[in-house]
């Protein structure tokens, strides 16, 4: 298995979706984060399973919260590019790549 390595601007991502259930509910912000980390895992284990997507990236879109992760597996690791909620404008992250 590669290492997962988070983008800086993925990781305000995950901080921000977190903190907006927290306001609002802290089992649905648990659960959130319980799912994101659930999805790193299957990525870190098997990233050709997830879908193929924009600029030569992959994801994996979370099952009950509506965000996907997009990332890219290279030679020695696996880099999360973002952690986008679906209704986002598609590709925004693309300068990260």
């Amino acid at each position: 298995m590669k290492p997962i390595q988070v983008h800086p601007e993925a990781k305000a991502e995950i901080k921000l979706a977190f903190e907006w259930y927290w306001t609002r509910s802290e089992s649905a912000a648990l659960s959130f984060n319980t799912e994101l980390r659930d999805t790193f895992s299957v990525v870190r284990k098997s990233p050709r399973i997830c879908a193929p997507y924009l600029r030569s990236t992959r994801r994996a879109i979370l099952d009950s919260h509506p965000y996907f992760v997009v990332f890219r597996e290279l030679h020695r690791k696996i880099q999360i590019i973002a952690v986008a909620h679906a209704r986002r404008r598609p590709g925004y992250w693309a300068k990260r790549v």
